[in-house]
């Protein structure tokens, strides 16, 4: 896999944040500004069996390499493209009994390929992995003292017949993998499976409301622009969800990426009063008492929902969400995160014990509330409006679902574009529930009537259960 259309963009001094990317020309919503193969990646620990090692699908039944016995491949095709950069792992988890950490396994990868191709800069890379940001300055000392685990263990696991690299250069390559770290996604885009290194990539500078995203389509990052672009503009994507308040992002983004944010959404506190607004009727108004009451019955809800969800007990996921929502609805706005949330986790949950009716309900008002705070080609968003579109369409609602299906579709071909496996299957979505939206305008007692009749004629079927690997930040830090 080659670098493509890098003469798109250029490295400069970015104010305040060192160096960054700008374009070479203007672009619109949906353009494609460079594609990028990893330069190493490997997958998560908890999902080695589970997930090819070379194109990351995610299926039941994989080959196992017959000779480390700890890589797993789709097929022969999968496991011969993936050899170059499995033949040195193979050899060195042959020796050493058994597959080391996700970590160890990326930062030896890195290394057998800075053996092979010298420390230079790769065909199309416009950075080298010797000049991108470690920030061991910056790690805390719980940090460092997994950063030494990490280097002893490594040390241990890498062949003495390959070439030896000092303990500081090793240190580095940890922490350019700890605040550099790309998370890998299934085929679909909807769960994180494992970890790559992008160079070009990590040379993009955050921006909580950005004017790019990221997506991985077959086997490369697409860099896609989501607004209008204009030539010499910087370019920016977003390291964490925006559905927090700005001084949680700032927050977050200090304690994962070493830096703090000055965007302007986080300067002016942009949507915040959107993020924790209550009820504004002047008759219905609640009292600062009550908001702290619900707010803390939120908390402590949550923290038994989280439990439950662990514990896959989904009844009593649905059973303290619905206590939740009882609580706040009465008091917290549409746009409140905090009911956002409940309304997030309860949808889904119920879509999965297949309570259409009652998960298209709260998946209509967490959308509402999504339109209201995100970026409108938000890939977040539109993955949630396409849910919540899939749910209305199962609970029958088909006038309804397929106009949310076509306007996830409209946000997916800006973010993922025409080629990704998510696209074609929303394309397929949107066909089908155009078909059936027809036939419910003609007649729609026979619309019900075909429709049960093909229900009945189909044995029930668990959906997809709710995951807890769903994508939300960018980056991946252990």
């Amino acid at each position: 896999m080659t670098v493509e259309n890098m003469d798109n963009v250029q490295i400069f001094n970015s104010e305040g944040k060192g160096r960054g990317l700008k374009v070479t020309k203007e672009f619109w919503p949906g353009d494609v500004l460079f594609a990028e193969p990893p330069y190493a990646a490997v997958v998560f620990d908890s999902l080695t069996q589970n997930v090819c090692h070379t194109c990351f699908r995610k299926q039941p039944k994989l080959q196992r390499c017959g000779q480390c016995k700890f890589a797993h491949y789709c097929d022969r095709t999968c496991q011969k493209e993936g050899w170059a950069s499995h033949k040195s792992e193979c050899s060195a988890i042959k020796i050493y009994g058994k597959g080391p950490n996700e970590n160890i396994r990326l930062a030896a990868r890195i290394l057998w390929r800075i053996e092979k191709e010298g420390g230079d800069l790769s065909e199309g890379c416009l950075t080298s992995m010797d000049d991108l940001q470690n920030h061991m300055e910056d790690l805390l000392e719980d940090e460092k003292k997994e950063l030494k685990v990490d280097v002893h263990n490594f040390l241990d696991f890498w062949p003495t017949t390959c070439r030896q690299f000092g303990v500081q250069y090793i240190s580095h390559i940890f922490g350019v993998i700890n605040c550099n770290g790309f998370t890998m996604s299934d085929q679909r885009g909807l769960e994180a499976v494992g970890v790559g290194i992008f160079p070009n990539l990590c040379l993009v500078n955050h921006d909580c409301w950005p004017n790019c995203t990221v997506i991985l389509n077959n086997g490369k990052i697409e860099l896609r622009a989501i607004s209008k672009i204009t030539e010499g503009e910087e370019l920016t994507v977003s390291y964490v969800d925006f559905l927090n308040l700005s001084q949680d992002r700032k927050k977050q983004l200090k304690q994962q990426y070493y830096f703090d944010c000055t965007c302007e959404h986080c300067t002016k506190g942009i949507k915040d009063d959107l993020m924790i607004a209550t009820i504004m009727e002047e008759e219905n108004k609640p009292s600062e008492e009550v908001v702290n009451e619900v707010m803390q019955f939120t908390k402590k809800t949550m923290e038994k929902v989280e439990k439950a969800r662990s514990e896959g007990s989904f009844h009593e996921v649905v059973k303290y969400c619905r206590e939740c929502l009882k609580k706040q609805e009465p008091v917290l706005a549409d746009t409140n995160i905090h009911q956002l949330r409940v309304l997030s986790i309860i949808s889904e949950v119920l879509s999965y014990l297949q309570y259409f009716q009652e998960a298209a309900d709260h998946a209509r008002k967490m959308v509402d509330g999504y339109q209201k705070l995100y970026h409108p080609n938000n890939a977040q968003l539109g993955m949630a409006i396409m849910r919540a579109g899939v749910t209305h369409w199962h609970a029958g609602l088909i006038e309804v679902g397929h106009g949310m299906i076509c306007k996830a579709y409209a946000i997916l071909m800006v973010t993922h574009g025409p080629t990704h496996p998510i696209s074609k299957d929303l394309e397929t979505m949107r066909a089908q529930t155009e078909m059936e939206l027809r036939m419910f305008q003609q007649n729609e007692y026979i619309y019900h009537n075909m429709r049960e009749a093909a229900l009945k004629n189909q044995p029930m079927k668990m959906m997809e259960g709710p995951s807890d690997q769903a994508i939300k930040d960018l980056f991946h830090r252990k």
